[in-house]
């Protein structure tokens, strides 16, 4: 028994401190920076300043910020409108069919995500294999610009973000009790009916939880932008990086860095209390 309790505590005592290595020390030394001065010689001045945030609020980084939301969200509702439904014929596929469908979902974070950004290159190039399969079905007589675009990297947060809206809306569904779709159909509800006064409520957890594990990474994913939409694209991630690596502005990039982190704070409130709300109301119909 003292063994046993023994492993216990150094395994606990392993993971503290790798979590307090690896993740607190280095967050509380960013927060510090955030609210420290630049230095052109030595990067950061230790000479306490809140101007770091107060330049967040600059028409140039608001625009950004307001950009880099809007972006996000729009991917959020394209992968959500796709992945529903994807989601939902995978739950009502035979049980011996579903692994293989979750595993079809899965295979892609086998791949690293730069790579596969990459390989959207050649597909959305003016040469590359959509332009070209469209001219050779006479769709389109000249390839259409796609890459450099919004559109480029609508597309590039879809393809590499949808997987993270499956999972937990298939979650979701499949544990879906069937008798109260039974009973609103006794009760005479059409399909539609059934979908957005039954199913879509119960499964509301999964579609907050999806929306969630798409809207927080899209806002930060600086490389997707730089590789598929140039330098009018911009989201909070290029910000960061920029600041970071050519700009060299410590400061202002860890101030950044905490205000991203503060809204994904509230948005993870926000699906806490939302969930508990819901919850609440279930139990109490």
């Amino acid at each position: 028994m003292g063994s046993v309790l023994t492993l216990r505590n150094s395994i606990i005592a392993l993971i503290v401190g790798w979590l307090g290595l690896f993740v607190f020390i280095p967050n509380l030394m960013i927060i510090g920076t955030s609210f420290l001065t630049r230095d052109e010689a030595n990067l950061i001045q230790m000479v306490f300043t809140l101007d770091n945030y107060y330049r967040l609020f600059d028409p140039l980084y608001a625009k950004v910020l307001g950009h880099s939301f809007y972006m996000a969200s729009v991917a959020t509702l394209l992968c959500l409108l796709i992945g529903y439904p994807f989601a939902y014929i995978i739950a009502k596929m035979p049980a011996r069919w579903q692994p293989f469908m979750l595993f079809l979902v899965i295979i892609p974070f086998w791949t690293n995500s730069l790579i596969r950004t990459y390989g959207l290159k050649i597909v959305l190039g003016t040469q590359g294999i959509l332009n070209k399969s469209l001219m050779a079905l006479d769709i389109i007589d000249k390839p259409i610009r796609i890459m450099f675009t919004e559109t480029a990297v609508m597309i590039g947060l879809v393809y590499i973000l949808l997987p993270f809206m499956i999972l937990p809306l298939y979650s979701a569904i499949e544990k879906l009790d069937k008798n109260y779709i039974e009973a609103a159909r006794d009760l005479g509800a059409n399909k539609f009916q059934t979908f957005t006064k039954v199913i879509l409520p119960l499964t509301m957890p999964g579609i907050i939880g999806g929306c969630l594990l798409v809207l927080l990474p899209a806002l930060g994913m600086f490389y997707v932008s730089d590789l598929l939409g140039g330098a009018k694209n911009l989201l909070i991630g290029n910000v960061i990086k920029s600041q970071v690596l050519n700009a060299r502005d410590w400061p202002f990039g860890a101030a950044t860095s905490i205000a991203l982190t503060i809204a994904m704070a509230l948005l993870l409130y926000a699906y806490y209390r939302a969930s508990k709300l819901l919850n609440r109301k279930l139990e109490l119909e």
